[in-house]
C-alpha cells in the first residue's frame, strides 16, 4: 500500500506539480523580460546560457512562453521555458539574422509543456517571436512526426526534410514523441512571413 501511495504521489508530482511550478517560473521570466524592454535595460547582443531574451506566441495553442538561450534541461526546459539551440555544434540563427534557421526545443509533457500540442499546428498557422525591437511572424509550413534524437539535420540552416529548397528565414520547433517518452523527436517547421518593428504595434496574428 505504501509503495502504491508513493507511486501515485510521484505521478501527481510529474503530471501536476511540475507544470504548476514551471508555469510560475516561466510567467515570472516573461514579466521580467517585458519589464527590461520597457525600461530600456536589455540590449541586443549575445545572451548567456539560460538567459531569457524573447517571447514566443502560438495563438492557435494559447501558448505564450519565454525563450531562453540554450537547451539545458535544468536551467531552461524544466523551468517551463523554450530553449534556443545557440551553442556549439547546435548553434542556430536568431530571427534578426539576414537568413538562417531559428531552432527551439521545448517540453511536450510536464514542466510547463509549452510544446504539448504543436503536432496540431497546420500549414499557415502563425507563430510569433517577440523580441526587444521587433515581432517576427512565421507561418507553420510542415511537420516531421518522428525522427531520431540524434538527427541534427533538422536544425540546419536549410533544415533537411522541411521542404525548403534554399536559404531563407526559418523556424524549427523540436519536442519529444510519443507523449510521456523521449524516444523520438517531433519536428515542426515554419517560414518567416513578416518582420514588424515594435514601434508599428503588434502583428495581426496577435490581435485576433
Amino acid at each position: 500500500i505504501s509503495l502504491g501511495v508513493l507511486m501515485l504521489l510521484f505521478v501527481a508530482y510529474q503530471l501536476w506539480w511540475t507544470n504548476i511550478r514551471a508555469e510560475q517560473i516561466a510567467g515570472k521570466e516573461t514579466d521580467r523580460i517585458q519589464d527590461e524592454w520597457a525600461n530600456g535595460d536589455r540590449k541586443p547582443g549575445v545572451f548567456a546560457p539560460g538567459q531569457g531574451f524573447a517571447i514566443m506566441h502560438i495563438p492557435k495553442l494559447d501558448v505564450v512562453a519565454p525563450i531562453a538561450e540554450g537547451i539545458d534541461k535544468e536551467k531552461v526546459l524544466d523551468r517551463g521555458m523554450i530553449g534556443h539551440y545557440g551553442e556549439g555544434k547546435l548553434k542556430t540563427a536568431m530571427p534578426s539574422d539576414e537568413q538562417g534557421n531559428f531552432a527551439e526545443a521545448g517540453h511536450r509533457n510536464t514542466h510547463g509543456e509549452p510544446f504539448r500540442y504543436i503536432n496540431k499546428l497546420t500549414p499557415g498557422d502563425p507563430i510569433v517571436v517577440e523580441t526587444r525591437d521587433a515581432y517576427y511572424t512565421y507561418e507553420m509550413a510542415s511537420i516531421l512526426p518522428q525522427t531520431s534524437p540524434s538527427n541534427i539535420s533538422v536544425i540546419e540552416p536549410v533544415p533537411v526534410g522541411s521542404g525548403f529548397e534554399g536559404p531563407g528565414k526559418y523556424l524549427t520547433l523540436t519536442t519529444c514523441t510519443p507523449e510521456f517518452t523521449s524516444t523520438y523527436r517531433l519536428i515542426v517547421w515554419g517560414k518567416m512571413v513578416d518582420e514588424r518593428p515594435r514601434s508599428e504595434g503588434k502583428p495581426d496574428a496577435l490581435l485576433g
